[in-house]
């Protein structure tokens, strides 16, 4: 074929820059009768294979055609049928699951103080573990308080009191040794923004020998309470606390107006009453003010400590309060070491909260610090363990399993199970507000079911007893409606050796001595 016959398309390529093209003499582009730079490609024309049919497809009548027959007609208002019958037979069922599943429970209307513990700071020089204790302190220390998951903070008494003087105890002013109100005000601030409530201790005479000093005064001092709730509920504070109202004249009528006052100010405002007595008869009385009053008592440490005992004062009390909200501690101020057998404290946290109210510590609760008053004097404080170094309640180094620094990396640590109750105690409906069965079970156990509606249900069983005890667990007492499972899931133990999340078959249920178990089921 001669150098200028073509047969198909031809593609020339652009020349090649001159330091990128090869070199080509003369002779090699005679040889070739190309251009120097140019070539010339013969591209073939594409042919049909034979036998092959090209595919065009159906034209846009060719389809409405076929559409339109009567099988593709039929077809669809077949699919059609079907696709609405389903559709309605999956509304028919739904309607159906709607009516036949049980109505859901209407939530109570709940305050703040119903949602979880409330946390007493008594002295803030001993909570904060030096002599010079004041409310800008105290706020460095809000973090810490944050981490236990409660709610509020009972703070003082901090206000001006000149001891057994009347006239020198001013109720609106802070004692200068705390701070200020300016100082006050900050902690406020603060403490809202960590999810925290403070209330604050307005208990007069609480440097004197009698808190409300003389009976005779007890006119004087109302007017002075009086001017002091409008005033430092006014100024931003969630409650006010007053202490040992049983030597109070006339406690009940003044607790009634003191109450009025603090709901006149704000229904999300709380007056707690703290009383030093175990009477359940005395209890009654001043509880009957108003069913939002809360009140601390040693009513519970009348128990002997012993699982029959103490399920008797429960259930006893809530009978009698017609299962009113109340609240939950084993004294009015004091801590729960000085109160309670150590082989029984783990077992007492569990307790307040899982028991139907609010439960109220005092700070070193959750680390187990117990007061040591010395021989002949009065009874104080005790500073809280923060550190291992020595301090005002010890003889010497502290061991570090028993300040807030040993405890709080350790998972078996009281410090860890308050926090982990705490925590349950804030979001789980049965615990927040959930019914309570108290259950037959072995001697010297206490043992109860929290439930709410279709929600999570949590047993308790506590031996207070010294020795190992099988569970017994019976629901003879339970409402129709309530029945135990088989098998729960072990939540937690008071006492470490048992795995968080086996499965505890409650037949062959037993406990340890002096072993409190939290279970859940479905």
């Amino acid at each position: 074929m001669g150098p200028n016959t073509e047969v198909g398309p031809e593609v020339e390529l652009n020349k090649l820059e001159s330091e990128t093209q090869p070199p080509m003499n003369a002779a090699s582009g005679l040889a070739s009768g190309t251009e120097n730079g140019l070539v010339k490609i013969k591209v073939a024309n594409e042919e049909t294979e034979p036998g092959t049919a090209k595919f065009t497809g159906l034209s846009k009548e060719e389809l409405l055609k076929v559409a339109g027959s009567p099988g593709w007609v039929r077809t669809r208002w077949a699919l059609q049928l079907l696709f609405w019958l389903g559709w309605l037979g999956m509304l028919a069922g739904a309607v159906v699951i709607i009516v036949r599943a049980p109505p859901c429970r209407k939530l109570p209307e709940q305050s703040w103080w119903h949602k979880g513990a409330l946390y007493r700071i008594g002295s803030l020089q001993a909570f904060q573990g030096q002599d010079t204790g004041n409310l800008a302190g105290l706020k460095e220390h809000l973090p810490y308080l944050s981490s236990l998951k409660v709610k509020g903070l009972v703070l003082g008494p901090i206000h001006k009191n000149q001891k057994d003087d009347i006239d020198g105890t001013n109720l609106e002013q802070i004692d200068p040794t705390f701070g200020s109100k300016e100082d006050l005000d900050t902690l406020l601030q603060s403490a809202k923004k960590k999810g925290l409530r403070v209330i604050l201790d307005l208990t007069p005479n609480y440097r004197g020998q009698q808190s409300w000093f003389l009976p005779g005064q007890s006119a004087t001092v109302a007017t002075k309470m009086r001017d002091a709730l409008q005033f430092w509920l006014q100024a931003g504070v969630d409650g006010v606390q007053i202490r040992d109202v049983e030597s109070l004249w006339g406690a009940s009528l003044y607790l009634a107006e003191w109450h009025n006052i603090t709901k006149n100010v704000s229904e999300d405002r709380l007056l707690i009453a703290g009383t030093e007595s175990s009477s359940l008869e005395e209890t009654l009385s001043l509880l009957g003010v108003s069913r939002d009053l809360l009140l601390t008592s040693s009513y519970l440490s009348a128990s002997g400590f012993t699982g029959n005992q103490t399920k008797e004062l429960v259930t006893q009390y809530l009978n009698a309060t017609d299962n009113r909200w109340c609240s939950w501690s084993l004294s009015q101020a004091g801590l729960l070491a000085s109160v309670v057998p150590p082989h029984l404290l783990r077992l007492y946290h569990l307790l307040l909260f899982t028991l139907p109210g609010t439960p109220v510590f005092s700070s070193g609760d959750e680390i187990g610090l117990k007061a040591a008053a010395l021989p002949g004097q009065p009874a104080k404080a005790p500073v809280m363990l923060w550190g291992g170094s020595s301090s005002a309640n010890t003889s010497g180094p502290v061991s570090s399993n028993l300040t807030v620094q040993g405890q709080d990396g350790d998972p078996d640590s009281l410090l860890s199970l308050f926090r982990r109750l705490s925590g349950l105690r804030g979001k789980e409906r049965a615990l927040l507000h959930g019914d309570f069965h108290v259950l037959s079970s072995g001697p010297d156990l206490f043992s109860y079911l929290r439930q709410w509606d279709q929600n999570k249900r949590f047993l308790v069983v506590l031996n207070f007893g010294d020795v190992p005890q099988a569970a017994g667990l019976g629901a003879s007492g339970l409402p129709a409606s309530v029945s135990l499972p088989a098998e729960a899931e072990l939540l937690l133990s008071t006492q470490p050796g048992r795995k968080e999340g086996d499965r505890v078959e409650l037949e062959h249920l037993s406990l340890k001595p002096h072993e409190g178990l939290l279970l859940q089921f479905p």
